[in-house]
C-alpha cells in the first residue's frame, strides 16, 4: 500500500496535511500500528500530541483507529514528546502514538511510533509494523473493540521525575533566582516549560506561549529563528534564553549576551554538566559540533557517533552504558531519566551548570576553542546519491571517510556530512571548520556534484 508523497523514516510517517497526510493514512497507520503493538497481549497504547491545528482531528481518528484493533487508548492530552515516551514506561504500555510534525512547519503533521521500551521503533520493528499495511490489519470484533482512558498526571510526573534526579541542586538554583527568557513558538512547551522554571525559582519572562499551533515564525530552534528571543534576554537582561520546537524535545540557548551560539552547544554543555557528576561514554550523531567531542576529550571520556535519528542514538547509546548523548540540533538525552531527546531535562542541566561555574555561559564559551558550523540544504534529487559519495570520496582522497549515514568526511580541523533526511524531501549538508568561510567552502564543494542531480 503506497501513499504518494508521504514521509516515512524511523521517527515516523510525516506529511502535509490534507495533502500526504490525510485522514485516511492517519487511520491506517494508527490501526497498523496498535495491531502491532498489541500482538503479544498487551493492549494499552499511549496517545498524546502537540499544539498543531490539525492535533485535535487526528486525535479523535487515532483514538478510532486503536479502538478498531481493540486496543485499550491511554490519552494524556497535549504533551511534549519525551513525556509520551514516559507514559509509555509508566503505564508498562505496548507503544506510544506521539501525534507530532516535531520541528516541521506549519503545514505538516505526523504520528511518531513508540515501542513499548519508551523508545522510537528501530528500522526492522518499523518494518515488520508496515508489513501490516500489505498483509492486512487484523480488527477486532465487536465484542472486542478497545476503550478510551484518560490520564491528566503524565506531565506532572514528568516534572517530579526530572526534579529528583539526584545531582540536581535544587535548592542552590532556586537561591540563584535566575532570570530566563522563554519562547515556546506556539506549542507544546506552554505545558511544561514555565512550570519547570518556576518549581526553579526563576523569573521567567516567556513569549509565544499560545498552545495554538499558528507558529508566526519557522519553528525549528535554529539560531536564525531566535531574533526575537535575543531581543527578549536583551531588554530583560536575563541570564539565558530557552526556546523549544512544538513537540518540546529540542532546547535551543540564547546567552546572557543576546547571542544564540547555535544548538550543538546545548549538548555540549549538558555533557559538561553530566560528566562532572556522572563520568562516562559520550554518543552523537555524525552531525554534531566537536564542541561535544571536545568536552568529552577534556574529561577523558570515550566519544563515539550513531546514525542521525533518535532511536539510532538512543540505542547506541544504551549498548555503550553512554552517560550523556543526544543530537546537535538541541536534543539532549540522559538515561538516568530516559532514551529519549527531553529539551525540560536540558533547561534544567544548563541551570544547574550556571550554577557549578558561578559565572555568565557566554564567558565559558569564549574560554573554549570555537567553530563555525554550517547548515544547509538541497530539494532531494530523483537519482540515488550512490554518484555524489563516490564523486566526493575521489575529489578528497586524504579525508576519513564514513559510510554508515550518508557520507561524512573528516579532517583534523573540520568535517562535511552529506545525507538525506528521514523527515523531509530534501538533502541535508553539513560542514564545520575553523571560520565561517572554510565551512561555506567545504558546503560548495559538497554542492557540486549534488546540483548536478537536482
Amino acid at each position: 500500500m503506497g501513499f504518494d508523497g508521504l514521509m516515512v523514516s524511523v521517527s515516523g510517517v510525516r506529511g502535509r496535511v490534507g495533502e500526504a497526510l490525510t485522514p485516511e493514512v492517519i487511520a491506517t497507520y494508527a490501526a497498523a500500528f496498535g495491531a502491532w503493538a498489541s500482538r503479544n497481549g498487551n493492549r494499552r497504547v499511549v496517545v498524546g500530541r502537540d499544539s498543531r491545528v490539525s492535533g485535535p482531528m487526528f486525535t479523535r481518528i487515532v483514538h478510532g483507529a486503536l479502538e478498531s484493533v481493540g486496543c485499550t487508548v491511554i490519552d494524556i492530552g497535549m504533551a511534549p514528546t519525551p513525556t509520551i515516551q514516559l507514559a509509555v514506561e509508566h503505564h508498562h504500555a505496548a507503544g506510544g502514538l506521539g501525534i507530532t510534525a516535531s520541528h516541521n512547519p506549519i503545514e505538516w503533521n505526523a504520528l511518531k511510533f513508540i515501542g513499548a521500551s519508551g523508545l522510537f521503533l528501530s528500522a526492522a520493528e518499523g518494518a515488520e509494523m508496515r508489513a501490516l499495511l500489505e498483509t492486512g490489519i487484523p480488527r477486532a470484533t465487536w465484542d472486542e473493540l478497545g476503550h478510551i482512558e484518560r490520564d491528566d498526571d503524565a506531565v506532572a510526573r514528568h516534572l517530579e521525575q526530572l526534579l529528583a534526579l539526584p545531582w540536581l541542586d535544587v535548592d542552590a538554583i532556586r537561591a540563584a533566582r535566575f532570570r530566563v527568557a522563554l519562547d515556546c513558538c506556539h506549542g507544546a512547551g506552554s505545558v511544561i516549560m514555565p512550570q519547570l522554571l518556576t518549581e526553579l525559582g526563576c523569573e521567567v519572562y516567556a513569549i509565544n506561549m499560545e498552545a495554538d499551533g499558528k507558529f508566526h515564525r519557522p519553528p525549528e530552534p535554529v539560531a536564525e529563528n531566535l531574533g526575537e528571543l535575543a531581543a527578549l534576554v536583551k531588554a530583560t537582561q536575563a541570564h539565558i534564553g530557552f526556546a523549544t520546537d512544538p513537540d518540546v524535545d529540542r532546547l535551543a540557548l540564547v546567552l546572557d549576551d543576546g547571542v544564540a551560539p547555535g544548538e550543538d552547544y546545548t549538548l555540549a554543555f549538558a555533557a559538561r554538566t553530566v560528566l562532572k557528576h556522572r563520568p562516562g561514554p559520550v554518543v552523537t550523531n555524525l552531525s554534531t559540533s566537536k564542541v561535544v567531542s571536545d568536552v568529552a576529550a577534556e574529561f577523558g571520556v570515550p566519544f563515539q557517533f550513531a546514525k542521525v535519528g533518535e532511536v539510532n542514538v538512543a540505542i547506541a547509546m544504551r549498548d555503550a552504558g553512554a552517560t550523556i548523548g543526544g543530537e546537535g540540533n538541541g536534543g539532549v538525552i540522559l538515561p538516568e531519566m530516559h532514551l529519549g531527546r527531553d529539551a525540560p531535562v536540558g533547561a534544567a542541566l544548563m541551570l544547574q551548570l550556571m550554577v557549578e561555574e558561578g559565572r555568565p555561559l557566554s564567558e565559558l564559551v569564549s574560554s573554549k576553542p570555537r567553530y563555525v558550523i554550517v547548515k544547509d540544504k538541497l530539494d532531494r534529487p530523483d537519482a540515488p546519491l550512490d554518484a555524489v559519495y563516490e564523486a566526493l570520496r575521489a575529489a578528497f582522497p586524504d579525508a576519513v571517510a564514513d559510510t554508515q549515514d550518508g557520507l561524512r568526511l573528516d579532517w583534523s580541523d573540520r568535517w562535511v556530512h552529506l545525507r538525506p533526511s528521514g523527515t523531509e524531501p530534501i538533502v541535508r549538508v553539513i560542514a564545520e571548520a575553523p571560520s565561517d568561510a572554510d565551512a561555506r567552502l567545504l558546503i560548495a564543494q559538497a554542492r557540486e556534484p549534488l546540483a548536478a542531480l537536482v
